[in-house]
């Protein structure tokens, strides 16, 4: 699927032919009906940038297609998920949900393949690890409705008085964060293996290593040989080392983290473009670069996106596509993504934001995000396997702690959870 959408994007450029919808201009499109749509609220500060953001976009889709009305539910990200699942669990399903995971959804038969909804210049242009990531047994459900990927931030400050470079392996990583610690520095590196977020903690660390949580056939690799010396190795060299700062990982979450090093404590972690604003408020200045590797050369980065997926319950399968094509067109994709401090999920708009002197700050995360590796969120069986690295992963670095047992007890839970799939 993938390579045949990068060949229907080459054919589309080279007729000169633009990836947005000409369709919607104008065109009441399909029969007459009113979509629900639930979405996730991106505002941190309690404002409502996202309401906004949607009442915009209905409204101008609205006027070109008067047939067709959206109603608009925004949920808080702590609720968002629950509710959805309620409403579908009772009969109810929105016709539109943007939240957090499709997996289980696609399973049940609850969603329709995006081949159904979109049209084909707009699904040719999703970036390729994403609309991967969206797929479920060779067919794509998820629609990816923003992304991030992650890299090392560091305190330039801290950098310079410790007289220290960015680091691009390992030990680097280490003989850096010593002379951190040296000049006083709290957290020299922020290593947050806490429940909050730890499974992303831990992808870019196993990626860093060649590991990951699969292998190329999608079996999970959870214990493999890779991924028990990474944990090792942080236990030794970070955390036996006391380079850490003051919380142990297993109870260090990532905002704790992210407050900390905004707050001008922390010399380097592995951060995420929310993180630059806060930064700056407190005029940190933040150096980025690629997560440094066991052996100093380049590997792939850790993508993350959100997902937008059209239900079947209510059977309004042309007016869903016809709205979600309005949905992904650059316009839309990039002032989401701009006021969010988020990543495109689309080729056209990523190239915009890249050219854009606004976005600079984004333009390493932008760079990164076509290598990147996601999660495999395509699996119903991830849910229970990132829930037991949220609770477990910590204990791999603890003092005495054993890393191999500890993964392999994720491992043996992971394959259980696969073959109940």
């Amino acid at each position: 699927m993938q390579r045949r959408y990068l060949g229907l994007t080459a054919a589309v450029a080279a007729l000169g032919m633009s990836v947005t919808l000409a369709a919607c201009g104008g065109d009441s499109g399909p029969e007459d009906v009113t979509l629900k749509l639930v979405a996730a609220d991106y505002d941190l500060t309690g404002g409502d940038t996202t309401k906004q953001y949607w009442a915009k976009l209905t409204d101008a889709y609205e006027k070109k297609n008067p047939g067709i009305k959206i109603d608009v539910q925004i949920l808080p990200w702590t609720d968002v998920d629950a509710k959805v699942k309620a409403m579908v669990e009772a009969g109810d399903a929105p016709d539109i949900a943007q939240i957090g995971a499709y997996a289980d959804y696609a399973a049940a038969d609850k969603l329709y393949k995006v081949d159904d909804l979109l049209s084909i210049p707009v699904q040719a242009n999703f970036l390729a690890p994403l609309a991967d990531a969206g797929e479920m047994r060779r067919a794509q459900y998820g629609m990816p409705f923003v992304a991030s990927t992650r890299l090392l931030f560091y305190n330039k400050a801290l950098f310079e008085k410790a007289g220290i470079d960015a680091p691009g392996s390992w030990e680097e990583v280490v003989s850096g964060a010593e002379k951190l610690k040296g000049k006083g520095v709290k957290t020299p590196f922020a290593l947050p293996l806490g429940p909050e977020e730890a499974q992303a903690e831990t992808l870019m660390w196993l990626l860093s290593n060649d590991g990951g949580y699969m292998d190329a056939t999608g079996t999970y690799t959870i214990d493999s040989t890779q991924n028990v010396e990474t944990f090792e190795w942080l236990q030794k060299n970070l955390v036996g080392k006391k380079l850490t700062g003051p919380v142990a990982p297993s109870k260090l979450n990532r905002k704790q983290a992210f407050a900390a090093f905004a707050a001008g404590e922390v010399g380097m972690l592995n951060g995420h473009p929310s993180l630059l604003k806060e930064a700056a408020k407190n005029k940190i200045e933040v150096g980025k670069v690629a997560m440094p590797t066991a052996d100093g050369d380049p590997k792939s980065t850790m993508g993350v996106a959100d997902w937008i997926m059209g239900f079947k319950e209510k059977g309004h399968e042309k007016q869903i596509g016809h709205f979600l094509d309005f949905v992904f067109e650059d316009e839309n994709v990039l002032a989401f993504a701009g006021q969010n401090d988020l990543l495109p999920v689309t080729a056209s708009a990523s190239r915009q934001m890249e050219q854009d002197p606004e976005h600079k700050d984004l333009k390493e995360f932008l760079e990164a995000l076509p290598n990147s590796q996601l999660p495999p969120v395509g699996k119903t069986s991830w849910a229970r396997v990132q829930e037991l690295v949220k609770r477990d992963i910590g204990r791999t670095v603890e003092p005495g702690g054993d890393p191999r047992t500890v993964l392999q007890g994720i491992a043996r839970a992971a394959t259980t959870a696969e073959n109940a799939e």
